[in-house]
């Protein structure tokens, strides 16, 4: 499996004229072509820095200090902001954690979907307008024809965020990035958003890196996962051998924390529930 995205010795910083706080400590890892690796982790643990950082979305005082992001042969750290939006959408396609705060609210929707095409130079013809309400269509919206003439203010949350990733794979990306995309919807809600979110990923051949509370939404959707503690990668592998197998203190008690006694796992995987990590417990001697 050739590789699509490398992160090298990633370090961030959040500085002012007072303070300086290190977010990150030398993050590495990769994700494959057509692979979904998910980044898990308390609240606090450096997982939506990682992915900010890679395609440089840090709002201010946060700052990549050292490190290297190659994606496809471009090192996505040394480009000017103005390369960069032209990977971002295109190339990226990013998912957020608030759909709300991703969609403009004296916009209509079909109008995004042009400033996006717009953005890359690409006409906005009727071609690309079918092409947006075939992605709603997909993402699982109904009344597509309506809800592209609409505001987002009229989208109940799981629609909203429906239409956030419709327009994230608008352009057809190498590479999708979420950001705990289902933070603030139902558990029947998250799960027919992820279930979409990954068939239109895996479906075209799409890596996908996704940012989660839930140790259940890796079990059940990723090939690898990324355990981040304190702004560390403390252990990452494959999801069959890191659930079952666990080699660091933090993964084995995020583990223990949600695994229900009564429950009997299947072969080769372990009984992991939904669950949000907020407040999971600290190992000893971290």
């Amino acid at each position: 499996m050739s590789v699509g995205l490398e992160v090298s010795g990633l370090v961030t910083d959040f500085e002012s004229r007072q303070h300086s706080v290190r977010a990150l400590h030398g993050i590495s890892f990769e994700v494959g072509e057509s692979e979904i690796v998910g980044i898990v982790g308390e609240s606090g643990s450096g997982k939506s820095t990682v992915v900010r950082s890679i395609i440089k979305l840090l709002m201010p005082p946060g700052r990549v200090a050292e490190g290297h992001v190659d994606f496809y042969g471009t090192s996505l750290l040394e480009l000017r902001e103005r390369e960069l939006r032209r990977i971002r959408g295109k190339e990226i396609g990013f998912v957020a954690q608030n759909p709300f705060s991703a969609l403009n609210p004296v916009l209509r929707i079909e109008r995004q979907f042009q400033n996006i095409a717009r953005a890359h130079g690409i006409p906005r013809d009727d071609e690309m307008r079918r092409r947006a309400i075939e992605l709603l269509e997909a993402t699982g919206v109904k009344e597509a024809e309506r809800v592209i003439g609409g505001y987002a203010h009229e989208l109940s949350g799981g629609m909203a965020q429906r239409v956030v990733i419709a327009m994230a794979l608008f352009l057809n990306p190498r590479l999708v990035i979420a950001d705990e995309p289902t933070t603030a919807l139902d558990l029947t809600v998250q799960r027919q958003v992820l279930d979409t979110l990954t068939r239109l990923t895996t479906g075209s051949g799409r890596s996908m890196l996704i940012v989660t509370h839930d140790l259940g939404v890796v079990a059940k959707y990723c090939d690898r996962v990324l355990v981040m503690y304190q702004g560390r990668l403390v252990e990452q592998g494959p999801v069959s051998k890191v659930f079952v197998t666990p080699e660091h203190d933090y993964t084995a008690s995020l583990l223990e924390s949600v695994v229900r006694p009564d429950a009997a796992p299947p072969a080769g995987t372990a009984p992991i529930p939904a669950v949000d990590l907020v407040g999971a417990p600290r190992p000893g001697g971290l």
